[in-house]
This record gives C-alpha cells, sequence and structure tokens, in this order.
C-alpha cells in the first residue's frame, strides 16, 4: 500500500483564525439549553419518560440559538460563545447552583457565567427538585455503599452527576442512508411488530421516540441551511460561495445519504454534536473515522473533485470543531477530570473484519489534522498490529515527537482477543474503536459503560492493614488482625477478603446509577444509531445494544504491588521489621521516630467513643469542655493507635531498607510478578458481577487523572509514599522509581495480565525531546512500541516535553497558553490544569533511550 505525502501540508490562515477564535476568552455556561428542556417537561407530564425526552431534544434543537463561526466550513453549534457550555438539570444541578459564585475562581477548569444566566437556570432548576437521575441513583444505593463513597474507597461520580456518554455510535449507517432511512427503519418495524406483545406498546413508544428525534436532527441541519443563504445574501467573493455550500450540505445531510467527502464529514458532525446536546455524557468517540470515511475520500481524491490540499483543510476544519465541545463539572470532579476534557476519541490504522491491515491514505491525514491543529480534540489514536506499516508507525511517532501527548498506540495482539473472551465475535473485535480515554469497544453496537467507576486500590490495601477499620469505623469487614498473621499469604488472603466486599459496593453503586438512567434518561436519538435498540425496541440505557459491559477502573497498582513487596521482604521474608513497625512509621508519615505507645483500652472503636458520649449526655446532661477535648483526642487518636502497642522504628532507617526494595518499573521478576497479582485480585472480583442490561462487568486499570485526588484521600502506604501524595498512574510505575531506563519500564509493565483488565490500561511515558530528535531517535520509539506491544501490553502514550518547559509554563502560563500535554487517557492544555495535576506530571520520571 503507499500512502499519500502529505507531510508538507501547513496549516491555513483559516484554520489558525478559528483557532484563535476558538479560545480567544473564557468558557461561558449558557441557559438556554436547560430553560428548553425545563420547559418541554412542563408540558408533557402525562407522556412516557421515552417520548418526553424525545420532545425535549425535539424542542431544543427547534430553538436553540445558532450561530455560524467567522470562516467555518463545518458547522453546528452547541453555544454561542466558543468553547462553551450547556446545563443539563436532568440529570443533577444542585453542585452548580451552589458553585455559581465560584465558578471563575477555580484553580483548574475556569468558566464564566453571566448574571441573566445565574437567573435563567436558577429558574429552571427549581423544576427539577426531586426529579433528577442523581437522586434516584442515590435512593437505590445500599446505606453502606454510600457509606464507602463518602469514605473514599471508590467514586461513581462520573455518572452519578452527569450523561453516561463513553460510546461510538454507528457514523457509517448514517453516512449510507442518512435519518431518513433511519425513520423508514423505526417506521417499518413498528409496523410490522406483533401488536399482540406485551412489550409491544413500550416498543412503540420508544419507535416513536426514535422517529421524533431523526426529524429534529434533520430541522436542525436545515436550520443552518437556511441561516448560510441568510449570510450569503449579505456577502460576496468567496466567502459567500462557501455558504452556498455550506447551505447546500445542511439540506441535504445528515437527512440524506452523504455523496461525497464533504458532505460525509458535515453529516458527521451533525451526529457529534447532537449527541452532546441529548445528553453531556462526555467520551462520544468518533472510532474508526479512516475507515467508515475512507469511501468518500478516495473518490473525491481519484475524481479530482478534491485535491489533497483542500480534503486536508476540511479536515483541520472538524479537529478544530471537535475543541468547540466543552463540558462543566462540579469542582470535585475537575481533580480527576482536569484541563476541560471531552475524551472524542478517533482511531486509525490496524487491521480490518477480515484479518488484512487497514491502514490508508486518510489513516495519515488524520494524524496530520493533529500535527496542524496542536489541538487536545481529538484524542487521537492508533492501531498497532505486527502488519502495521513502518511508514504509518513513524508518522505516529513524530507526531508524538510535536509534544502533544498524542496519538496513544494500542495493540491489536491484545485487545482482539481480550474482546472475544469477553463474548465479541470475532469480525466485530477486529473492527474495535477505543472510547475515552483507553477502553475498547466494537462501535455502533455496544453500551459500555466504560469509565464507570474509580476504585482505590490503596484504601483497600489501608483497610487490609487495619481489619477493615477506618479512623474507628468499622467499614468493611473484619480480615484479621495483620499483627498476628505469620505468612504473607495470610496477609494476600486479608487483603481479597476486602477486595471481595468492597466491589461488591462498587457494583451496587454502579449499578443503582444504571437504574436510574434508564428510567430516567433514556436517550432515543443516541439509540437510534446502536444496534439492536431499534429491533429490540430498547434504549440503550434499558439494554438495547447488542453487547452491555459496565466497566469500573482500579487506580494504585504500582502503590499497591511496591507496598506489598516491602512487607513481604521487610516483614516475612528477611524479617528486619515487625508489621507493628511499619504501621507506627507510617501512622507518624515516615517522619522521625515511629512510636506507638500501649492504650490502657486497647483495640477502642468510635463505637465506643460513641457509647461514652451516650453515657455522659443521659438525662440532658451537657458535656464539659474539658470532657469534649479528651473525647476529640480519643477520636484523633484512633487513626494513630492500633494494635502495635509499644513498637518503635528509627524512620530514616527504614525509608532506607524500604528503598532497597525492588520496585515495579525496573524490570525485575519478583515485583513485577506482585503487580500482576495485586492487579488480577482486583480484575476477578469486578468480572464476577452483572448489571442491569443482561450485561456483565469487566475491570480496567486507569485512573484518568483520578490518582491524583485519590491519592489526597489515602494514609502513607509502606511503599514510602507519603499521605496526601498521588497515587500512580495507571498502570506506570510510580514518579521518580522507574530508574533502568523505557524498555525495562516497558518490560515490567507488559508483566501484567492485560487481556484480563478487558476495559483497558493505561500507560504513561515521559521523554525529553532531544531523545527523539532526528531519525534515529523516530526509529528508537517505534522499536519500543513493537517491543512492548510484543510482549502483550495493550496501550502506552507518551509526552514528549521538557521538565524545564513545564516549570516554565507554571510560572509564566501567559506565554505558554498552546502548551498541549498528556494528562492520563487524554491531553490537555498545560495551563488550563489544577496545579496538583500539573505537579504530578512534573514529577513523572523523564526517560532517555
Amino acid at each position: 500500500m503507499k500512502i499519500l505525502d502529505i507531510s508538507n501540508v501547513s496549516v491555513s490562515p483559516r484554520i489558525q483564525g478559528l483557532i484563535d477564535e476558538l479560545f480567544k476568552g473564557k468558557p461561558q455556561i449558557e441557559w438556554e439549553r436547560a430553560a428548553l428542556v425545563t420547559e418541554s417537561y412542563r408540558s408533557t407530564e402525562n407522556l412516557p419518560t421515552v417520548l418526553r425526552k424525545a420532545k425535549a431534544l425535539e424542542h431544543v434543537l427547534h430553538n436553540l440559538p445558532i450561530v455560524i463561526r467567522e470562516n467555518e466550513l463545518i458547522v453546528g453549534n452547541l453555544t454561542k460563545a466558543p468553547f462553551s457550555t450547556q446545563a443539563f438539570p436532568e440529570y443533577s444541578y444542585k453542585w452548580l447552583l451552589d458553585e455559581f459564585e465560584t465558578l471563575g475562581l477555580r484553580k483548574g477548569d475556569v468558566f464564566e457565567i453571566s448574571e441573566e444566566s445565574k437567573s435563567k437556570l436558577r429558574e429552571a432548576f427549581t423544576y427539577w427538585d426531586g426529579k433528577t437521575v442523581n437522586e434516584l441513583a442515590t435512593q437505590y444505593m445500599y446505606p453502606e455503599t454510600r457509606t464507602a463513597i463518602e469514605r473514599n474507597m471508590f467514586t461513581v461520580g462520573n455518572y452519578y452527576f452527569n450523561g453516561v456518554g463513553h460510546i461510538g455510535v454507528d457514523y457509517a449507517k448514517v453516512l449510507k442512508v442518512g435519518f431518513n432511512g433511519i425513520i423508514k427503519e423505526a417506521t417499518d418495524e413498528m409496523e410490522n411488530a406483533d401488536r399482540n406483545c406485551p412489550d409491544f406498546i413500550k416498543k412503540r413508544n420508544f419507535l416513536e421516540a426514535v422517529i421524533i428525534t431523526a426529524k429534529a436532527a434533520i430541522r436542525f441541519a436545515q436550520r443552518f441551511a437556511e441561516l448560510a443563504e441568510s449570510l450569503a445574501a449579505q456577502t460576496s467573493g468567496i466567502r459567500s460561495q462557501e455558504l452556498l455550500r455550506i447551505a447546500q450540505n445542511c439540506k441535504r445531510v445528515p437527512a440524506e445519504p452523504a455523496k461525497d467527502f464533504y458532505e460525509a464529514i458535515q453529516s458527521f458532525w451533525f451526529v457529534q454534536a447532537i449527541i452532546q446536546i441529548e445528553s453531556n455524557g462526555h467520551s462520544i468517540s468518533p472510532l474508526r473515522f479512516d475507515q467508515y470515511m475512507y469511501p468518500y475520500y478516495i473518490e473525491d481524491i481519484k475524481s479530482n473533485k478534491l485535491t489533497k490540499e483542500s480534503a486536508q483543510e476540511l479536515l483541520d476544519c472538524l479537529w478544530v470543531k471537535f475543541n468547540d465541545i466543552n463540558k462543566v463539572r462540579d469542582e470535585g470532579s475537575t481533580k480527576g477530570f482536569g484541563g476541560y476534557p471531552m475524551f472524542q476519541n478517533l482511531i486509525v490504522g490496524g487491521q480490518d473484519k477480515t484479518g488484512l491491515d487497514a491502514t490508508n491514505e486518510l489513516s495519515i491525514a488524520c494524524l496530520e489534522a493533529t500535527e496542524h491543529t496542536k489541538l487536545p480534540q481529538p484524542s487521537i489514536s492508533i492501531r498497532v498490529w505486527n502488519k502495521s506499516p513502518d511508514e504509518f508507525l513513524m508518522k505516529a511517532a513524530e507526531v508524538s515527537r510535536v509534544g502533544l501527548g498524542m496519538p496513544a498506540y494500542y495493540n491489536d495482539e491484545v485487545i482482539i482477543p481480550a474482546l472475544v473472551s469477553r463474548g465479541l465475535t470475532f469480525e466485530d473485535a477486529r473492527d474495535y474503536g477505543i472510547i475515552g480515554c483507553v477502553e475498547p469497544q466494537k462501535g455502533g453496537k455496544t453500551e459500555g459503560w466504560h469509565d464507570a467507576a474509580f476504585f482505590n486500590l490503596a484504601r483497600v490495601m489501608e483497610l487490609m492493614l487495619n481489619n477493615g477499620c477506618d479512623n474507628g469505623l468499622q467499614l468493611g469487614p473484619k480480615s484479621g488482625d495483620v499483627t498476628s498473621f505469620t505468612t504473607f499469604d495470610q496477609l494476600m488472603d486479608a487483603y481479597k477478603e476486602q477486595m471481595e466486599y468492597f466491589v461488591s459496593l462498587l457494583a451496587n453503586a454502579d449499578n443503582a446509577v444504571d437504574l436510574a438512567h434508564s428510567e430516567r434518561a433514556p436517550l432515543p436519538f443516541l439509540s437510534s444509531m446502536v444496534e439492536d435498540c431499534i429491533g429490540r425496541g430498547k434504549s440503550v440505557q434499558e439494554g438495547g445494544a447488542i453487547y452491555n459491559f459496565t466497566g469500573p477502573q482500579g487506580v494504585g497498582v504500582a502503590n499497591v504491588a511496591d507496598s506489598m513487596e516491602v512487607l513481604k521482604e521487610l516483614v516475612y521474608d528477611k524479617k528486619l521489621y515487625t508489621i507493628q513497625q511499619i504501621k507506627a512509621a507510617m501512622a507518624c508519615n515516615f517522619e522521625g521516630m515511629g512510636t506507638v505507645t500501649a492504650s490502657p483500652m486497647g483495640s477502642i472503636t468510635r463505637t465506643d467513643i460513641e457509647n461514652i458520649v451516650s453515657k455522659l449526655t443521659e438525662g440532658g446532661k451537657k458535656i464539659t469542655q474539658e470532657q469534649a477535648s479528651m473525647l476529640t483526642a480519643l477520636v484523633e487518636g484512633l487513626s494513630k493507635v492500633g494494635n502495635a502497642a509499644g513498637e518503635n522504628v528509627e524512620c530514616t532507617r527504614l525509608m532506607n531498607d524500604i528503598n532497597a526494595v525492588p520496585k515495579f518499573g525496573n524490570d525485575i521478576n519478583s515485583v513485577d510478578l506482585m503487580a500482576k497479582e495485586v492487579a488480577l485480585v482486583y480484575c476477578k472480583e469486578v468480572e464476577k458481577h452483572k448489571n442491569p442490561r443482561n450485561g456483565s462487568f469487566q475491570p480496567g486499570l486507569y485512573p484518568v487523572s483520578a490518582n491524583v485526588p485519590m491519592g489526597s484521600q489515602t494514609g502513607a502506604t509502606p511503599d514510602g509514599r507519603k499521605s496526601g501524595e498521588p497515587l500512580a498512574d495507571g498502570v506506570s510505575p510510580i514518579s521518580g522509581r522507574d530508574i533502568n531506563g523505557p524498555t525495562a519500564a516497558a518490560n515490567s509493565v507488559a508483566m501484567l495480565d492485560h487481556a484480563s483488565a478487558s476495559n483497558g490500561t493505561l500507560f504513561n511515558q515521559k521523554f525529553h525531546p532531544s531523545a527523539l530528535s532526528g531519525q534515529a531517535g523516530l526509529e528508537k520509539l517505534s522499536a519500543l512500541v513493537r517491543g512492548f506491544f510484543d510482549q502483550k501490553g495493550m496501550h502506552v502514550q507518551y509526552n514528549v516535553v521538557g521538565r524545564e518547559t513545564l516549570l516554565e509554563a507554571q510560572k509564566n502560563p501567559d506565554a505558554y497558553k498552546n502548551l498541549v500535554v498528556r494528562v492520563a487517557g487524554y491531553s490537555a492544555h498545560f495551563v488550563a490544569l489544577d496545579k496538583t495535576l500539573q505537579d504530578d506530571i512534573i514529577a513523572r520520571t523523564e526517560q532517555v533511550f
């Protein structure tokens, strides 16, 4: 296969102007969608939920303000202001109401909101009290589940407060038949359905909802055609002709099949935009864009309808549009999703359904668009297998060297078998794309519920070390007093017992949120493009998709692995320390002399304290200030007083011994196998559970950027990590501990059972730019990828930026507004990140070859 050479195509003045316009001001929170949805819901009280959702989207698409920005060739906006957001009160709203006055004061992900928007949103919010998805989900959770969330064992906040998203629809279907074709399909299904079937009424309601939303999408496009014609009449020359072509496109698509590359791109964008308008779920991912768009691209190139340069400019325009989509999250969530990420993952390359290499000219053009625009969206990725062309991998390495943290690299040889093991057909598995950060999915057939939760593996270890007790509260099962354990196997068994319990609560939380979405937030527009929702007469939220999963991810693999290796070697193998001494050092955060004195009250608990208070306050008595102070001291002491009475340890000596224990990330078999085991403990527990959509749970091992806030919620760990410090990033080694070079780190990560973590694993590496200089640097990076993948690694991505650049950007953010870095499974503008995330990126090991 010969790949067209477009490496010399540079970004046009049009594209640069669009980029400049996109980021010239702070993002806004606009009010129109929330008001329109609320207005519609007030008028449809007696209708079934799915029809209420359809009519609400219809009302929004008919009335949302539309704009065509100067020099745009691809149209379709969600907001009047660029890079701004609407509100979605049907999911949750109270957090937004509480943060109106602080949105502009955040340390990261700052938004502005006008007084008009505040007033309009307050008015809309009054309708939604008691009606949101969030409130229903809370009612479905067990009390102990809510307590575990409050105690930071895991969080399901992603879908608890927002739409689900994390899906790739059948874009090819819309390009091929248009929404008129989808309307016909739904109409035929309704006419041919068995009216005597007990489910016919629900099926009819869903199909009617599909038809309503499809017609609304067509009308939305027609509004842009009318606006373009109006603007064309007010201008002249080239721009007038451009506007008339935009009007022509919008009159045809997405109603009808696309007849050329330009129409295909415009049709694609309407789908992408309207999915975001219907629900604020992020990670709406284009998936294998280079496959379903290629026929239109190559036909226009061969027929001379488009030149390579004009086709590239259309792609570049689309890349800018991806960055026009934004989302506001609560301030706490921004610490786990920092940098305004939308996770629109677009993947190129790999093999086709028959097992032949699928890399084509458009694969390269997509990489070029990322290199030209230098924007964080789309989150571009590539599929690699043993027959991927060398020139394709070299082009990817060239884009990596630009320093955007993209593309991410994915291994067909691991992902395809992993998906088959979860029930996908071989053909569907070969046709996978990546959702959001790192999650494999067969587009157009799957409701994957990826990124369903962040699960703190290090907190499970904390509970194991304290017999299930968390600062005086018996939060987990009593898995055994670790000070009485005589073997490491007993310790691992206790870890497994805690894991089993908390994963079961995680499953309850996810299923509670899942049920709430199915009851209050079915999405007929989205579902119309996912097989077999129309045939089954169900939305994806109700189980209409062919494949149904729930994918929570574990965070802190390396921390638990290094910690368990320390305990195994220092306590059980070499017997240099007792576990009491390790806990004593942890209690004083590895500083000074770790001492735990004997307590005359022994194993006092918070319940005991509460009983004392009850006795003191019998008959309405008030406790004295002195008594209150004593009780406070007792409570605070619970976190430091365990069963390690009388143990002392000098922390400097202990830290030296801890540092001498092998660490994950250095190609050392013992600790790498430990990492494999502790990760599998989590994975095997997760996959035992089922979801309400007749599907199964599948585990992932990636954090987005939640490793930073989760670390702030976790005490000191036996590996020498201090309280509050970030947890390890994905399946990457802990920052600064992978000291044997990039190949050794890759070898360690490859030791994990990536296929078991079929919801995705995330491996970050950082290189100094000098390491990738010249042709030799590109060849080394390409060889590193192939070597890692030959050992069954699943995914890897690279930050190519010097530490000195990042530090300077912290000091002078205005001079580095365009600096894009890889945060986790996504890239973002560095200066938009909270400082804690910036510090985490700076701290990552800077590799050289």
